[in-house]
């Protein structure tokens, strides 16, 4: 007999060992929680246990159920009496009922939850939740007794007691190490998002040679991600120079043809018979000189890539057989009957005014609805003055590594350039890199270095010569000449999502005694601006169809001195 007692005695105390090794070995506090139950329930014949806390509104939920699901238990089947534990969780104070059936708080609860014997009375016991502020939940169990043994209510409550502790304890420790993760998250998301708006534009897979980490690349390079992955015709659109063609083969390599074959065209270089047999192939036979069967381009690519660049220079009888592909995706070769059926991804590009092109009729407007599926339009260089420096060292990085040589740009140099003019964008900065690089005698390219600052540089004659109505003109479309020094570039970047503005002419103020504007010099020009606006470069700027900056670079070139009025 005094061994039985000793070991019901020991009862208790495995109990907590055995709870709080549960709490201590997993993160998983409902898993902890429904395992603590089970424990209270095999040790100590304690049944029907649940584990009430309150949620982030201060409702309260349950957490764990044992004698069913926790599903059915939150769906009202359990009809669990959250009016009694909410005393107990506002108070703080323990529950005990020794019968439970005569408690009006209970009755429902006991009754269908009831599977004990029919003389046997059923008590409630119900301990608070807490750590050292107030009680957050709630642990509630149910023990079946004989009415003979008075003092288990208290032993069960000291025990009871002591389990909510723990419990209390362990949820607190995941809360706030709930609340540390949401915190830590928040704070990663919010600098991830902070990184990516300042950090430079990474290199992306096929576009490593497209250089440039202006806001205006930034969108072109997050265009062609997500439109590279489609099947969608793609129309570049942009300047002579500004990297069509690399942009090109970057959307194949990253569609999901890259591992088929990427075939370019310059329709702008074949007569309208020669591309016609360069695009759909040949039969023996079919002209003068066909001695055997050939396949065109479009065969060529089948499954790949098609790039036809200078699209807006085919011929208006050519367009329309190109229609027929883009159509249907069949052809016939030249001096062939047979319909060869091809399946090609299309990527065209022209530097030209496609919409001014369907106004006048030269270019079929349903074949310009074809080939305009996505427009992805490539800024000027102009217009991203601030890539000139990254490109000008990755031209002189290539130069060294074709030639052997250890050039290196000093700081005035790259500066020179980034306030340089560029009307052939990219193309021309590579051909000015190498012209410098070539004729410069030292290890290091300096400002002197440069055409501009020799006099040697003609590209802007070859804009001043060009019709003042041509659209392919520079924005600087004022009757000052782009001078030949250095100039910076419109700062403003345009969102390559819409073609770049064609601004109108500026008239130049009238010259004194009805003189020619054509007679006078670019420095009388500025001198005469000047004037009418009251010597505010600003105003002087918006009357010439300048930046501010240009008509500050121009003032200096020519030493106008400013007048204070």
């Amino acid at each position: 007999m005094t061994a039985q007692k000793s070991d019901e005695s020991a009862l208790p105390l495995i109990g907590i060992y055995e709870i709080s090794k549960i709490l201590g070995a997993t993160l998983d506090l409902d898993k902890a929680l429904h395992d603590v139950l089970n424990v209270l329930s095999s040790y100590l014949n304690m049944r029907h246990g649940a584990v009430v806390l309150k949620d982030e509104a201060g409702q309260p939920h349950l957490a764990a159920v044992t004698g069913m699901s926790l599903r059915l238990a939150r769906e009202g089947v359990l009809k669990y009496p959250f009016a009694a534990v909410e005393k107990v969780v506002s108070t703080g104070i323990p529950m005990v009922v020794p019968d439970a059936a005569e408690e009006p708080l209970l009755a429902e609860y006991i009754a269908a939850s009831d599977d004990g014997l029919e003389d046997e009375r059923v008590s409630f016991f119900c301990v608070p939740i807490k750590t050292t502020d107030k009680p957050f939940g709630a642990l509630s169990v149910e023990r079946s007794w004989d009415g003979s043994a008075q003092y288990v209510f208290e032993h069960d409550l000291r025990f009871l007691t002591m389990v909510a502790t723990l419990i209390g304890q362990t949820a607190s420790l995941h809360r706030k190490l709930a609340n540390d993760r949401e915190t830590l998250m928040t704070d990663t998301a919010r600098l991830q998002k902070r990184m990516a708006e300042v950090r430079p534009a990474l290199p992306i897979r096929g576009l490593e040679d497209v250089v440039g980490t202006s806001e205006a690349m930034a969108r072109v390079f997050a265009q062609v991600q997500q439109a590279a992955p489609t099947k969608a015709t793609i129309l570049l659109r942009g300047e002579s120079g500004t990297g069509k063609e690399l942009v090109a083969r970057a959307i194949h390599i990253l569609s999901a043809r890259a591992q088929k074959p990427f075939i370019k065209v310059n329709c702008a270089a074949l007569s309208e018979s020669v591309l016609e047999s360069e695009l759909f192939g040949h039969e023996k036979g079919a002209f003068t000189g066909a001695v055997a069967e050939r396949k065109g381009r479009f065969e060529l690519s089948s499954g790949g890539t098609l790039f036809l660049d200078e699209i807006g220079e085919i011929s208006s009888n050519f367009q329309a057989k190109l229609l027929r592909v883009l159509q249907e995706g069949e052809f016939e070769r030249v001096g062939g009957n047979k319909t060869v059926k091809v399946d090609v991804r299309l990527i065209a590009a022209t530097n030209r005014d496609l919409e001014a092109g369907v106004a006048d009729g030269s270019f079929r407007a349903d074949l310009y609805y074809r080939l305009n599926v996505v427009p992805l339009f490539l800024p000027p260089l102009r217009e991203r003055s601030g890539d000139i420096p990254l490109l000008a060292m990755y031209f002189l990085k290539q130069f060294n590594e074709e030639n052997g040589r250890g050039l290196a740009f000093s700081h005035n140099a790259l500066e020179a350039l980034q306030r340089c003019y560029f009307p052939g964008n990219v193309r021309e900065l590579e051909n000015c890199v190498y012209r410098t690089a070539t004729m410069t005698k030292g290890e290091v390219i300096d400002e002197m270095d440069l055409s501009c600052k020799q006099d040697t540089c003609l590209s802007s004659t070859l804009w001043h010569k060009r019709n003042p109505g041509d659209k392919a003109a520079p924005t600087l479309s004022a009757p000052i000449p782009v001078p030949t020094g250095p100039m910076t570039a419109p700062p403003a970047a345009a969102a390559p999502v819409t073609p770049p503005p064609q601004p109108q002419p500026v008239a130049a103020p009238p010259a004194p005694g009805g003189a020619d504007d054509e007679d006078l010099s670019e420095r009388e020009r500025l001198v005469q601006a000047m004037e009418r606006c009251g010597w505010v470069q600003a105003k002087a700027a918006r009357l010439l169809g300048l930046t501010p900056r240009q008509i500050g670079y121009a003032l200096k070139k020519h030493n106008i001195e400013i007048q204070q009025l």
